[in-house]
């Protein structure tokens, strides 16, 4: 019997509450596997007693993020971890947009200022400051070139907190298009997803956002899906993923571009597409195998 570890993390009022565990737990066990819901920073968890431990909802890691990858190494080392530890640490700095790039990726144009870098933000379009490390739009707004004082006073509060912002374009046609997630699981397209845009002008950086406003079915069209298979090419240790989402807008060219890449933690959706569920089991029973 396979024994399968599903890694997710506590409750508290930052955390969205995963509704993929309890029925991912309940079609595992059902498939014969002996599957538990664990939370990543619980000390009394005996990792090597599982086959397999895939991180699920770890939905706190953005704002613990040195801990979090050093659980993952440890982690790593006793059991099979999906997804890797190198891996891991790699996707938890967006800063990896870079090295899409660079691989010749088509991406949404991004600068970093880490703390104690000149801040030097545009005065010509609207723009986006969002953390290298950050999950479900937190400390994340939109800014017109106007309000370059409020900017200045959400990098003061990130820089002080440790973390380094990526300053970014704003994106217009995510108001027409939305933002496509490509998932993929086991090594094949599992199924994809639209929303509306996240962030509205005004909002405050600290403010609770909706993190997938206006969610439904996708039907990714062959310039996303290859957009998404060249990001997926370009991970460092991508042959080793079990799962991955894409993140595209479409660009000033209109043509589709990486918003985001996560491989850590990404919420699959399944109640939204209720004919996946099988697929992910399957691969993840594979796997534990």
């Amino acid at each position: 019997m396979a024994r399968v570890a599903l890694v997710t993390c506590r409750p508290g009022p930052e955390v969205t509450v995963d509704r993929d565990l309890p029925v991912l737990v309940r079609e595992l066990r059902a498939a014969g596997a002996e599957a538990d819901a664990v939370y990543w920073d619980d000390t009394d968890v005996d990792w090597a007693g599982y086959d397999l431990a895939v991180i699920r909802s770890t939905w706190d890691y953005s704002w613990r993020a040195a801990e979090f990858t050093a659980w993952a190494e440890r982690c790593g080392r006793a059991t099979r971890l999906a997804n890797p530890a190198d891996v891991v640490r790699w996707n938890t700095d967006k800063r990896y947009l870079g090295d899409l790039a660079a691989a010749g990726v088509p991406t949404v144009p991004t600068g970093y200022i880490a703390p104690g870098d000149p801040t030097d933000l545009p005065g010509d379009h609207e723009y986006v400051i969002k953390p290298t490390s950050g999950a479900g739009a937190r400390f994340a707004a939109r800014y017109a070139p106007g309000e370059h004082d409020i900017a200045v006073r959400q990098l003061a509060r990130m820089h002080a907190e440790g973390f380094t912002a990526m300053v970014q374009p704003y994106v217009k046609d995510i108001d027409v298009s939305g933002e496509r997630a490509v998932q993929f699981f086991g090594g094949r397209l599992l199924h994809a997803s639209r929303k509306g845009a996240v962030l509205a002008p005004g909002t405050p950086y600290d403010e609770k956002k909706v993190a997938h406003p206006g969610l439904e079915p996708w039907t990714p069209t062959p310039a996303e899906l290859a957009t998404a298979e060249r990001a997926l090419a370009a991970v460092p240790g991508g042959a080793e993923l079990l799962y991955a989402r894409v993140d595209l807008v479409d660009g000033a060219d209109g043509e589709p571009c990486v918003m985001e890449l996560e491989l850590v933690e990404p919420n699959l959706f399944l109640d939204l597409h209720t004919g996946s569920l099988p697929v992910v089991v399957d691969a993840i029973l594979t796997a534990a195998r």
